[in-house]
């Protein structure tokens, strides 16, 4: 379904700038500050971008950053004023909104000259029928002619969403002016609530799992309701590891009159921040349970979305909206791109790490810039340095990692605990801390020290503890340390396996560029494809979760290392068939790597 909406940034009707985007990319959350700000970047280009809800002091610093540099005015909301995070949230994301309102109508009206920004935008198109008519534009040798498909091309510009990403299992509570603290003023329910009632006609991405309560608020706000129209101002996407994952929370919210308009796969391992491993299923197995059961998951989902809106007073309408299906995580070349789309019919693919590269789109000091541009295959690490308990990927040097290991060495481990979005443990006090915090590792290397532990149990368990890190501050380092809001930052990288294979300072258009394959970034010559390295990367888990059990150590989660082993196996069987029919070039290294990894898995026997 396509809806016509009348645009806010000019004066005529225009297609509702969430359907049929105009470029096949987008750019996911990173972190907490590198893409605090990168719509100011990126948006007016028609390239959509994800904006992270975590933090809200880092955003009110923005909030004050971005209107300082736009001569605005500024009028602060504190800590402690009444639904201060969730006004927070509207306060800025509205800025955002109407500073990329302004860039767009500069860009549409700009001249249709060399390095101009309307040129700018065009040139950066993907081939579509759009970039078609820029060239038929190009090549018209009648003034009129010209003339007139350029006031056409003028009208169909549009934006690249202003997304935003929730983490909904990040919901601690908030007293509300020193009142117990009530339900609505949760992390995650007031980031929503600041998101739903900002000016914005976009995304909000859900990821992390499902959380009822969140669910259940999103339908008190009538933007993610259709309208007489059936067109919904602001979208639900939902990040998801598998088709049945999809299923199960995009019925949820269908019961209630909540239509998910986005699945969004991502790699459980060879994705940046956050790892998720899961059963040990793959990239390319979930993307053919998509394309293969899509259709029928829309038809199902409709017909519960029907019931569930008449609850909500809403009709739905006679046909069911449309449903993407996008993916991120690893990807690197054109190739990867192609093959994703041709192959299993995605809608669009996400382009997270490669960024980290690109200074002019994300956040990042000179430091780390150089650090990520001269890092290798052993300087980016899954590590322990998550409070939440989950798998974390992060650079080794960064700063974050650095001083984390200099007060191990000064016997000062932890850290101070400035903003507590993590607060959530209760095993030596009443009120929840932070696993990284110094409060809790020193309780914890205490207790410790009272076990019975061999040497083995106690470094293991010591370097369990201590590998804790303040991410909740250290990632906003990226924007606070670049922009001189907080040069001493330490800073947090959270880059992803994929990253370190890059090595070139890129702008903007070099990327874009790279991902449509007009030119080739170089790319380390070691780079594995980027099914192989997902599937090395579960190899090396399984192999590690069978030497902690071996060796008597507290496993990794894995609950069934048996079922993991099995769905590696038939990941490898679907690469066989995929090798054999939709290569072209590197088809014989593809399936030599891939029978190397098969070869090893057969060795892992639980």
């Amino acid at each position: 379904m396509t809806g016509i909406c009348y645009s806010p940034y000019h004066g005529e009707a225009m297609e509702h700038p969430l359907h049929n985007p105009v470029h096949t990319f987008f750019i996911p959350v990173m972190g907490t500050g590198f893409t605090i700000d990168t719509p100011l970047k990126v948006a007016r280009y028609g390239i959509s971008s994800v904006v992270s809800l975590v933090d809200d002091v880092l955003i009110e610093q923005m909030r004050e950053k971005v209107a300082q540099t736009a001569g605005r005015a500024y009028a602060a909301i504190g800590d402690r004023e009444d639904d201060a995070r969730a006004r927070r949230i509207t306060a800025y994301l509205n800025l955002v909104n109407e500073l990329v309102q302004e860039q767009l109508e500069r860009l549409r009206t700009s001249a249709f000259t060399a390095g101009s920004e309307i040129t700018r935008y065009y040139e950066m198109l993907p081939p579509s029928p759009l970039r078609s008519l820029y060239d038929k534009m190009l090549a018209a040798g009648d003034p009129e002619v010209r003339g007139k498909l350029q006031q056409t091309l003028r009208e169909r510009i549009r934006p690249g969403g202003i997304d935003v990403n929730i983490m909904t299992k990040l919901d601690r509570l908030r007293a509300m002016r020193g009142e117990e603290p009530l339900a609505e003023s949760s992390d995650a329910m007031t980031a929503l609530r600041g998101y739903a009632q900002s000016k914005l006609t976009s995304s909000v991405v859900l990821s992390a799992g499902l959380n009822r309560k969140l669910f259940n608020y999103l339908r008190e706000f009538a933007d993610f309701l259709p309208d007489a129209k059936g067109i919904m101002a602001k979208r639900i996407v939902l990040k998801v590891s598998d088709f049945r994952s999809a299923r199960i929370q995009g019925t949820l919210l269908a019961r209630l009159g909540l239509w998910v308009s986005e699945f969004r796969v991502e790699s459980g391992l060879n994705c940046g921040g956050h790892a998720f491993g899961g059963a040990g299923t793959l990239m390319g197995p979930i993307l053919e349970d998509f394309h293969r059961e899509r259709d029928e998951l829309t038809h199902k989902l409709y017909a519960c979305w029907c019931e569930g809106l008449k609850h909500t007073g809403h009709t739905a309408p006679d046909t069911p909206p449309e449903v993407r299906v996008t993916v991120q995580g690893g990807i690197g070349t054109a190739e990867e791109n192609a093959l994703l789309r041709d192959r299993y019919h995605v809608d669009g693919m996400g382009w997270a790490s490669p960024f980290l590269l690109v200074p002019d789109v994300v956040n990042i000091d000179a430091e780390h810039l150089a650090k990520i541009r001269a890092a290798g295959e052993d300087d980016g690490h899954l590590s322990d340095a998550s409070p939440l308990g989950v798998p974390f990927w992060c650079l080794k040097e960064s700063a974050s990692e650095t001083t984390r290991r200099e007060r191990i060495a000064d016997g000062k481990p932890g850290s101070a605990c400035p903003k507590g979005f993590l607060v959530a443990n209760t095993e030596f006090t009443d009120v929840p801390i932070c696993t990284a915090s110094r409060a809790y590792q020193r309780r914890k290397l205490q207790d410790l020290d009272g076990q019975t532990l061999t040497d083995l149990e106690r470094l293991d368990a010591t370097e369990h503890v201590t590998a804790k890190a303040c991410i909740c501050h250290d990632l906003a380092g990226a924007a606070t340390s670049s922009l001189g809001i907080d040069p001493n930052a330490h800073t947090a990288v959270c880059c992803g396996p994929n990253t370190v294979y890059f090595s070139k300072v890129a702008q903007l258009r070099e990327m874009v560029d790279h991902i449509y394959g007009r030119i080739r970034l170089p790319l380390a010559e070691n780079r594995p494809h980027m099914f192989l390295n997902e599937l090395s990367l579960h190899v090396e888990r399984l192999r590690t979760e069978l030497d902690r059990r071996r060796d008597g150590l507290p496993t990794t989660g894995m609950p069934n290392p048996g079922k993991v082993r099995d769905e590696l196996m038939t990941g490898i069987q679907h690469y066989r068939k995929l090798a054999a029919t939709a290569f072209n070039n590197g088809k014989a290294s593809f399936q030599q790597r891939l029978e190397s990894l098969g070869n090893d898995l057969e060795k892992l026997r639980p």
